[in-house]
C-alpha cells in the first residue's frame, strides 16, 4: 500500500500531476484489497494536503535539501506519524524501505526524530498547511476565528453523499441544481455542465436539459454519466457559453455555475491549494 501511495505522490509532488487522476490510475493497476485501497487514498490525499506541515516536521532535522524522491518518502513518513495515527514502528520501518538504499539510514534517523520530538509550529499557515496568501485572505474576509475553523474543516476528509438515483455528488453541487426552479416539460440550459452531475440532477424534475461545456473531452463525461444513470432528458453539447448557439429566449431556465478559483473545493481537491495563486482568484 505504501509503495502505491509513494508512486502516486512522486508524480503529484514533482511532476504536477492531479491527485485524483494519479490515485485512480495507481489503484487501478494495483491488486490491493479494499482496506489497503482506503489506506492508500488517505496517505495520498493526506500527505498532499498536509505537504507544508510535513516538510516543517522533517526540516527541523535536515541540513541539506534531500533529493525529490527522498523528500517524498520523508513527507509520507511524517504524515503517518503526525496526522494518520500510524504506530511509529510501522510508519518508520515500512516507509524507510521505500527510500533508495543509500538514503535509508538518513530517512530512518529523520523519521525517528520526527516521531520523538514535539513540534512547535512557526505559524498557523504551516500548522494547517496552506499557502500564506490563502490564510491571510480568509482572515481578512471571515475574521480570525472563523477563518481558522474553515481552514481546519477543509483539512478533514470530505464526506461522501449519494443522490437517490445513486449518483455520488457533494451537497454543494446538489444545492446548486435544486436552486433551479425547473418543472416537468421545461427546457433548461446548463452552460458549464461537465461532468454532468447538476444537469442529471435537474433532469430528475422531468425537465429537458441541454448540458453544454466548452471542452469536447469534458462533454464526454456528461455523456458517460447520463448513460450510466439511464436518462434521456440530458442532451450533451460542446458549446462556448460566451457565444451560445441558441436564439434568445430559447429556455425556461439557464444555469451558469461558472469556472472559478476553486477555493471552495479545497476539501475535496487535496492538491488545489498548491495550484491556485492569488492572481488566479483575481
Amino acid at each position: 500500500a505504501r509503495l502505491v501511495a509513494f508512486r502516486a505522490l512522486q508524480r503529484i509532488d514533482h511532476e504536477g500531476a492531479y491527485a485524483n487522476l494519479v490515485l485512480s490510475a495507481e489503484l487501478g493497476r494495483s491488486k490491493l484489497v479494499e482496506r489497503d485501497r482506503k489506506f492508500v487514498t488517505d496517505l495520498v490525499y493526506g500527505t498532499t494536503r498536509m505537504r507544508q506541515a510535513c516538510d516543517a516536521l522533517v526540516d527541523r532535522f535536515v541540513s541539506v535539501n534531500p533529493s525529490p524522491e527522498v523528500r517524498t518518502v520523508l513527507r509520507l513518513g511524517a504524515y503517518q506519524l503526525h496526522f494518520a495515527g500510524v504506530p511509529p514502528h510501522a510508519a518508520v520501518g515500512e516507509t524507510v524501505e521505500l527510500a533508495p538504499k543509500k538514503a535509508r539510514g538518513f530517512v530512518n534517523a529523520v523519521l525517528r526524530r520526527v516521531a520523538n520530538t514535539p513540534m512547535t509550529w512557526p505559524s498557523d499557515a504551516v500548522r494547517l498547511s496552506y499557502p500564506d496568501w490563502i490564510v491571510e485572505r480568509l482572515i481578512a474576509e471571515l475574521g480570525h476565528d472563523d477563518a481558522m475553523a474553515t481552514l481546519a474543516t477543509m483539512n478533514e476528509a470530505p464526506s461522501v453523499t449519494e443522490r437517490e438515483d445513486g449518483y455520488t455528488q457533494d451537497l454543494g453541487s446538489q444545492w446548486v441544481a435544486r436552486a433551479v426552479p425547473a418543472r416537468e416539460g421545461d427546457l433548461v440550459l446548463d452552460v458549464c455542465a461537465a461532468p454532468g452531475g447538476k444537469a442529471t440532477g435537474i433532469a430528475t424534475t422531468g425537465a429537458t436539459v441541454i448540458a453544454a461545456d466548452l471542452q469536447p473531452q469534458r462533454v464526454g463525461l456528461i455523456v458517460e454519466n447520463a448513460e450510466r444513470l439511464g436518462t434521456s432528458d440530458v442532451l450533451p453539447l460542446a458549446a462556448d457559453a460566451t457565444h451560445p448557439p441558441f436564439t434568445p429566449a430559447s429556455f425556461d431556465h439557464v444555469l451558469i455555475d461558472a469556472p472559478c478559483s476553486g477555493l471552495g473545493t479545497l476539501r475535496r481537491r487535496a492538491d488545489a491549494r498548491w495550484r491556485i495563486t492569488a492572481k488566479d482568484v483575481a
